[in-house]
C-alpha cells in the first residue's frame, strides 16, 4: 500500500512540474538527490562497520553475554510463552542489544529469526501474544547510542553530532516503558471478558 501512495505522489508531482513548466528543476533534482543518497550511503557503511566492529569486540570481551545474563530474566517475564531455553529467547535477546547499540540494520534479520522462532512454537500464522510483545518491544527500540543518526550528523557536517544521545536514551526509554504498557494493558483487557 505504501508503494502505491509513494508512486502516486511522484506521478502527481511529475505531472504538476509538466503543465507548469518545471520538469528541467525536477530532472535536477532527482539527479542530485540521487549522488546525494550514494554518498550518504558509503558514509553510513562505514561508521555501521566500525559499530558491528565494536560490537564484535564487546563480544569477544564478554559485554553481550553479561548484557544477556541482565536482560533473561525481564525478558523471561515478558514472555511467559516461551521455554525458558527456546532458541527464541536467544534471538529476542540479541536483538535487543543491538537495537541498544543503536545498529538496527544488524537488529532486524536477529528479529526476523526470533519471529520465525514464535510462529514454530506458535504452530499458527496468527500473532501470538509473545509475537506481539515482541514487535512492541523491537519498534520502541531502546537505544544508548544512536550510531545511524550520529553518521547521517556527522555526513552533514553537525558540530556535535553526538549531542543526541542524552535525549535519544530519555526518549527511548519513555517509548520502551509506554509500549511494554500498553502491551499489557491490551493483553491484561482481552483476557478480562473471558
Amino acid at each position: 500500500m505504501i508503494n502505491i501512495i509513494w508512486a502516486c505522489m511522484a506521478i502527481v508531482g511529475i505531472v504538476f512540474a509538466m503543465f507548469n513548466g518545471k520538469m528541467e528543476e525536477v530532472n535536477q533534482a532527482v539527479f542530485d538527490s540521487a549522488g546525494e543518497a550514494v554518498t550518504l550511503s558509503i558514509g553510513l557503511i562505514s561508521i555501521l562497520v566500525f559499530w558491528l566492529g565494536i560490537m564484535k569486540i564487546a563480544e569477544s570481551a564478554g559485554i553481550l553475554l553479561a548484557l544477556t545474563k541482565l536482560f533473561r530474566p525481564l525478558i523471561v517475564r515478558l514472555f511467559p510463552e516461551i521455554p525458558k531455553d527456546h532458541p527464541a529467547i536467544g534471538y529476542i535477546l540479541s536483538n535487543i542489544t543491538a537495537n541498544l547499540f543503536g545498529l538496527g540494520n544488524a537488529a532486524t534479520p536477529i528479529g526476523i529469526k526470533a519471529m520465525e522462532q514464535m510462529k514454530q512454537l506458535s504452530g499458527t500464522d496468527t500473532a501470538s501474544r509473545s509475537m506481539i510483545t515482541f514487535l512492541a518491544l523491537n519498534t520502541s527500540g531502546l537505544t544508548l547510542v544512536p550510531t545511524t543518526v550520529i553518521a547521517i550528523r556527522m555526513q552533514y557536517h553537525s558540530v556535535s553530532p553526538t549531542e543526541i544521545v542524552g535525549t535519544t536514551i530519555l526518549t527511548t526509554c519513555i517509548s520502551t516503558v509506554s509500549a511494554i504498557l500498553i502491551d499489557r494493558f491490551y493483553y491484561y483487557k482481552s483476557t478480562w471478558g473471558k
